[in-house]
C-alpha cells in the first residue's frame, strides 16, 4: 500500500489539493504524466503551469474573482501564496511571471516530506484505488485519452467537450510605442496596459480580416462548444460587426494621448513576465491558423511589426457532469473513495480550479481525521462554486467562473456597489469562522474514515 491518498494531475487543483493534505500530516502520491507524456498546451514539466493567460484576474474583494482570492488567502492556499511572490505589474489584477511561478510551486511540492511526485501517467481509476485508499482526479481540461476513456466507463456517462483558445504573446520591443499608449481603464497615471487604438475604419477592417481568415480544422470526434467566458475572437466577430468593440476591444475608460479622445476600439496588451519583455493580447483567444494570426494581428495599429513569442492555439477542455455524479465534498456519490477537483468538475479559471483543489483536499483531510466540520456555505464564493457544480440541473451544464450571482442573495434592498461590499464581508467572516473551527483540536472520539466508507 502506497500513500493513503493519490492525486492525479499536477495542475493548479492537484497541486493545491496535495499541499492541503500534506500540511495536515497526510501522505500523498501526486501523479503527473509530464514530461514523459505532454499535452496540446503545456510547454514544461512543471506543476501548475499556466497554459492560457498569465492573469489570475482582480484582487479587489468587491469583485467576485477578488473575493475568491481573499477566501483562498485565509485558507493558506499554496497557489495564491506563490503567485503573489512572482507577480508582475497588472493594475488591480494579479498576474504572474509564468515560468518562475510554476518552478516554485514544483519546488515546494518536491521538497515537502509527505508529498511524493510521481512522474508517470495514471490510466485506470481501479488501479489507483487498488493501491491507495483514496483518489482525487484533478487532471483538468487536458485529461489524457486513456484516462478519459477509463473515467467515461467508470462514471457511466460520456465526457463533454468545449474548446479554450490561447491568446498570442508579443515581444515588447516589437510594439510601436509611438502609437500604443500605456494606460489602465479609468485609472490615473501611466497604467499597466499597452493600448493599440483603432478608429472606426481600422476596426471594421480588422473585423473583416478576422472573419475571412483561415481557421484551424476540427477533428471528426470534436464539436465546437466554446465556453462563453473564453470565446475565440472569430466566434465573437461572427456574432456581429460591433461585438468585439463591446467586448475585449471596448475603449471605455481610455483616452488616446495623440488625439485627446476615446478611440473607437482598442487592443489591450498585458505584461507577461517580470522583465516586461513580453506582452499578451488581452481577450484575443483565437482559432485562426498561425500564418493568419501573424497577418491579421499586424493590421492593428502599433502591431505592424509585431514579433510573436507565442501564437494562439486551441486546446481541448474536458469536464464531467458533476451535478449527476458528485456530492458536496466532490466525492463520487456511488464510490466516495474517488473524488474530483479542478476544471474537470465544471469550473473555469485558474483560481476557481485552485479553489476546487483546496476544497477537495481539505474535505478529504477532515474525513481521514474523523472530523465532521461544516462545509463552506453558499454565502462564500468557494461554497457557491461547489454548490454550482453539484446542484445545478445537469441538462445543459456548462463551466462557470466566480460570480456574485452564485452567492446567497443579500436579504435587504441596497445599492449594487454596497451590496457587493456586504456580500464580500459576509463571505470573509464565514471563512474566518470556518478557519477557527479547523484550527481547533480534533475530537478524539471520532473514528477515522475507513477505505470505502461514506464521506463526511
Amino acid at each position: 500500500m502506497d500513500a493513503p491518498v493519490a492525486i492525479v494531475g499536477g495542475g493548479f487543483a492537484g497541486s493545491e489539493a496535495a499541499w492541503q493534505l500534506a500540511r495536515r500530516g497526510h501522505r500523498v502520491s501526486l501523479y503527473e504524466m509530464r514530461p514523459g507524456r505532454t499535452t496540446e498546451a503545456h510547454r514544461t514539466a512543471d506543476c501548475a503551469e499556466p497554459v492560457c493567460s498569465n492573469s489570475f484576474k482582480t484582487l479587489r474583494v468587491e469583485n467576485a474573482h477578488g473575493l475568491l482570492k481573499a477566501e483562498l488567502a485565509l485558507q493558506g492556499s499554496l497557489i495564491l501564496e506563490v503567485a503573489r511572490e512572482h507577480a508582475v505589474p497588472a493594475g488591480q489584477a494579479l498576474a504572474v511571471d509564468r515560468e518562475p511561478f510554476a518552478r516554485e510551486v514544483t519546488r515546494r511540492l518536491e521538497a515537502h516530506p509527505l508529498i511524493r511526485l510521481r512522474r508517470e501517467e495514471a490510466v485506470s481509476a481501479a488501479a489507483l484505488l487498488a493501491g491507495h485508499p483514496h483518489v482525487i482526479v484533478a487532471t483538468g481540461p487536458l485529461t489524457s485519452a486513456a484516462l478519459s476513456a477509463d473515467l467515461a466507463a467508470v462514471l457511466g456517462v460520456g465526457h463533454l467537450y468545449f474548446h479554450d483558445a490561447i491568446a498570442p504573446v508579443v515581444a515588447a520591443d516589437s510594439i510601436d510605442l509611438s502609437i500604443a499608449f500605456r494606460a489602465s481603464r479609468n485609472e490615473e497615471g501611466a497604467g499597466d496596459y499597452l493600448n493599440c487604438p483603432l478608429d472606426r475604419a481600422q476596426y471594421l477592417a480588422f473585423v473583416a480580416e478576422v472573419r475571412r481568415a483561415e481557421k484551424t480544422a476540427f477533428h471528426a470526434f470534436e464539436s465546437l462548444r466554446p465556453f462563453e467566458g473564453c470565446l475565440p475572437i472569430e466566434v465573437m466577430a461572427e456574432r456581429g460587426e460591433l461585438t468585439l468593440a463591446f467586448g475585449p476591444m471596448k475603449p471605455v475608460g481610455l483616452t488616446d494621448p495623440r488625439t485627446g479622445r476615446r478611440p473607437f476600439a482598442v487592443a489591450q496588451l498585458r505584461q507577461e513576465n517580470r522583465q516586461g519583455t513580453l506582452y499578451g493580447m488581452v481577450g484575443f483567444q483565437t482559432k485562426m491558423t498561425w500564418p493568419e494570426q501573424r497577418r491579421v494581428f499586424r493590421t492593428i495599429p502599433g502591431l505592424e511589426q509585431a514579433e510573436f513569442a507565442r501564437l494562439g492555439s486551441l486546446h481541448r477542455n474536458t469536464f464531467i457532469q458533476s451535478p449527476r455524479l458528485l456530492d458536496a465534498d466532490l466525492a463520487l456519490r456511488r464510490e466516495p473513495r474517488l473524488r474530483f477537483a479542478g476544471q474537470i468538475t465544471g469550473v473555469e479559471g485558474y483560481m476557481e480550479s485552485t479553489a476546487m483543489g483546496l476544497h477537495a483536499g481539505r474535505r478529504l483531510a477532515y474525513a481521514l481525521e474523523g472530523r465532521a466540520l461544516p462545509r463552506p456555505s453558499g454565502q462564500t464564493m468557494i461554497g457557491a462554486l461547489v454548490r454550482y457544480v453539484t446542484e445545478t440541473p445537469a441538462a445543459g451544464f456548462q463551466p462557470m467562473n466566480s460570480a456574485f450571482g452564485l452567492l446567497d442573495p443579500w436579504p435587504e434592498e441596497v445599492g449594487r456597489r454596497e451590496k457587493k461590499a456586504l456580500l464580500a464581508a459576509r463571505a470573509l467572516a464565514e471563512t474566518e469562522a470556518l478557519e477557527r473551527l479547523a484550527a481547533a483540536p480534533a475530537a478524539p472520539a471520532a473514528p477515522a474514515l475507513a477505505a470505502g466508507s461514506e464521506a463526511v
